[in-house]
């Protein structure tokens, strides 16, 4: 017996109550879409093959399914008749594959890659269908997992098909099986449509594997994991108990969160131990934020690395390709974008750093910015270790300024200036007397005459 697996994700749903021209699976939960939070959970079990299930926007679905997964299979289910004939669609990718098959929803993006490794323990504990299921305060339209008295799975019952007795039971269908490849199609093809919904219930082979003799296991799992997403409210719903967990898992981790629920996870949100995240950060995807770090208030981080003792805010913005050294400051109202910041730089206040290398121990004065884009290109800026650049100064790049030297305040830098030198462009200053007095009197002589009609 094999226990290569394989992954058949189901996501041909339109999601009509979504209110979306974007196909369901596609919204995103925690920066990620959906159809995402399914292949990276099934991704923990190493799967042989990886088949998706179109049908609504088959083709967009298709195009993410392939960014997400290379090398995954799409097929599309049209019409769509139900999850049973959807897992049907799958057979000709499956075909000769003699492993376990997980059948998993792309509008479900809680599951744990624990619970479906749960699952495959089942599996390798000699059961031949494992179905996922769940505790439900209020089971309402479940599915009800049935057991026989020895706690093994009998049957599967829809809630429009089951009697009271059944709807008493408060253990829930999720929908989500492990099945070996042969069994699963075999069984498969005894499923009939003859039910309240006329549909091909992909439940149905529980009690057809059970008439064949073949044994069958519920594996419990927190039914927050099993939350599908219908709606817009489902979708904030998901994202909310995505977030709780997250922050909950960083802070068991050493992570220093002083409001945690204002603080905003993604997906892939990396951060060490003793970091400190004060309140309402947001982490876009692709952060790694390395430990004894602090991440100041209302400050916003997507696709950067912050080092070992850096601070970060309040109120700053790392945006793609921002990379902040050991002990660097990246200040209050100071954004930064494809550049690095080394060890112990500084740019303390209301600052632009885009496409640049700021060396390190350099410090860079308020109001400075990087002048990267001339229309058409864009073009870097290196300011050498050690370097000053007073205030409200404009680096049009391409320029590099050198080791140890000064730029004074309020210059327009258009030339590279050499380590150790002092660059100024100012205009000259020039002064009139008393011309303040006589300029007021002209322009109040003006507003009254105006005001009079008179011109």
């Amino acid at each position: 017996m094999t226990h290569e697996t394989a992954l058949c994700i189901l996501a041909a749903g339109k999601g009509t109550r979504m209110r979306s021209d974007l196909p369901k699976v596609l919204h995103a939960v925690a920066g990620s879409s959906m159809l995402g939070h399914a292949l990276r959970a099934g991704a923990a079990c190493d799967p042989a093959r990886v088949v998706v299930v179109t049908g609504h926007q088959s083709a967009r679905v298709a195009e993410a399914a392939a960014a997400l997964a290379p090398g995954a299979t799409c097929v599309e289910q049209s019409p769509q008749l139900g999850t049973g004939h959807a897992v049907t669609m799958a057979e000709p990718a499956l075909s000769g594959f003699e492993g376990d098959v997980f059948v998993l929803f792309g509008d479900t993006p809680l599951i744990r890659p624990e619970t479906l490794l749960a699952m495959r323990d089942a599996r390798k504990g000699g059961a031949e269908v494992v179905v996922l299921g769940f505790e439900a305060a209020e089971p309402g339209g479940y599915g009800r997992l049935i057991l026989d008295g020895t706690g093994a799975l009998d049957r599967i019952v829809e809630a429009k098909e089951a009697t009271a007795e059944e709807l008493a039971v408060t253990l829930c269908n999720s929908g989500v099986m492990l099945v070996p490849g042969p069994a699963l199609f075999r069984l498969l093809s005894k499923v009939t449509n003859d039910n309240a919904k006329g549909e091909y219930y992909l439940t149905d082979i529980v009690g057809l594997a059970r008439a064949e003799g073949l044994a069958c296991a519920a594996v419990r799992c927190d039914e927050t994991e099993t939350l599908g997403v219908n709606s817009r409210i489902d979708l904030a719903a998901a994202e909310a108990a995505w977030q709780a967990r997250a922050r909950t898992a960083a802070m068991a981790a050493g992570v220093t969160m002083t409001a945690p629920e204002t603080v905003f996870l993604s997906h892939d949100t990396e951060i060490g131990p003793d970091a400190v995240i004060e309140p309402h950060v947001v982490f876009g995807p692709g952060v790694r934020v390395d430990g004894g770090a602090t991440i100041r208030a209302f400050s916003h981080l997507e696709g950067c690395t912050v080092a070992r003792g850096a601070v970060i805010g309040p109120y700053a913005r790392l945006r793609p390709g921002a990379d902040i050294g050991e002990d660097a400051k990246v200040g209050n109202f100071v954004e930064v974008k494809a550049a690095t910041f080394g060890k112990g730089a500084k740019a303390n206040h209301l600052t632009y750093i885009g496409d640049a290398e700021i060396g390190a121990g350099a410090n860079v004065g308020a109001g400075t910015i990087t002048c990267n884009y001339d229309g058409v290109l864009k073009h870097r800026t290196t300011v050498g270790a050690g370097a000053f650049i007073g205030s409200n100064t404009a680096l049009v790049a391409p320029v590099a300024i050198g080791e140890g030297a000064m730029v004074g305040a309020g210059s327009t830098i258009t030339r590279d200036v050499e380590p150790d030198a002092l660059a100024l462009t100012r205009a000259p200053r020039e002064d009139r007397p008393a011309f303040v007095a006589k300029l007021r009197a002209k322009l109040t002589e003006i507003k009254a005459r105006r005001k009079a009609g008179k011109g």
